[in-house]
């Protein structure tokens, strides 16, 4: 079985291309990663890969908010391949200052299948500060996104200054209608957080934290699943190894397995989607 190709895009100011090409990897993907110009000069033809992940970082150092010049220059240079490539079927990731990236090229929301449009924004967190936590995630069970199959809640850490999610009411009336609003904020509790901090870190509009086209193909998230590659990324990895302990004093191989991390298993549905 050939292995599915992963472009992990790179280049002026994004700065998780190393982890999540490692993501990638980890999930059974052949990752490769991929300058912005690259692409552009044609040295890199993107339909040779299946998945493109628009990764985190700060790209041109958001100096005119958040992902605004890198869509503004893949869209002039790219605009009509990126549609190519989603018609053909495949996937595309975006992640934190990716999916700030998504939202305006207008890849997403998408409704009503236009890739054009820019209908929802990511903007200033309400504390006013960038944030760097984890935060317990609902998923929706009813939505198309391929990227959380089975999966209804998990863990993941944020890490932003511009991930406020908004939208004109009618919008958010449509998302939720096609079931595209893929997971929402909550509480250690499982239940929503209703906006409140810090497990709504950013003031999100209906707690939401990722959003999906109406295929599921295409998927943006402010959290960082890459992140999510090893027990030890977690804050509270020492106190959860210790309590999975055998009687004898030695530890679970299981919960260190790298399948049982909720940020690899969505590289994974990628990667079982083709498969």
């Amino acid at each position: 079985m050939n292995k599915i190709k992963a472009l992990v895009l790179t280049g002026y100011g994004l700065n998780c291309d190393i982890e999540t090409a490692h993501a990638c990897t980890l999930a059974g993907a052949e990752a490769t990663r991929v300058h912005i110009n690259a692409l552009i000069d044609g040295s890199v033809r993107l339909g040779d890969f299946q998945l493109m992940v628009f990764i985190g970082g700060f790209s041109w150092g958001d100096d005119h908010g958040a992902g605004v010049i890198q869509s503004v220059r893949m869209k002039t240079h790219l605009g009509d391949e990126m549609q190519r490539f989603i018609r053909a079927g495949n996937l595309v990731l975006g992640i934190c200052n990716g999916f700030q990236v998504l939202v305006n090229l207008g890849l997403l929301p998408a409704l009503d299948g236009d890739y054009q449009q820019r209908r929802v924004a990511l903007i200033h967190n309400d504390c006013g500060n960038f944030r760097d936590q984890w935060v317990q995630l609902r998923i929706n069970s009813r939505s198309p996104c391929v990227f959380t199959r089975k999966m209804t809640r998990i863990e993941l850490p944020v890490r932003h200054g511009e991930g406020k999610f908004y939208a004109e009411s009618e919008v958010i009336a449509g998302l939720e209608s096609g079931h595209q609003i893929v997971m929402q904020y909550a509480g250690k509790d499982g239940k929503p957080a209703h906006g409140r901090f810090p497990d709504n870190p950013n003031g999100s509009v209906r707690d939401i934290a990722g959003i999906c086209d109406p295929t599921g193909r295409v998927f943006g998230l402010m959290p960082h699943p890459e992140a999510d590659n090893h027990p030890a990324s977690h804050p509270d990895w020492s106190r959860k190894r210790a309590s999975d302990r055998h009687p004898g004093g030695h530890y679970h191989e299981k919960a260190a397995a790298p399948d049982s991390l909720s940020g690899i298993r969505m590289f994974q549905n990628a990667v079982d989607y083709f498969n």
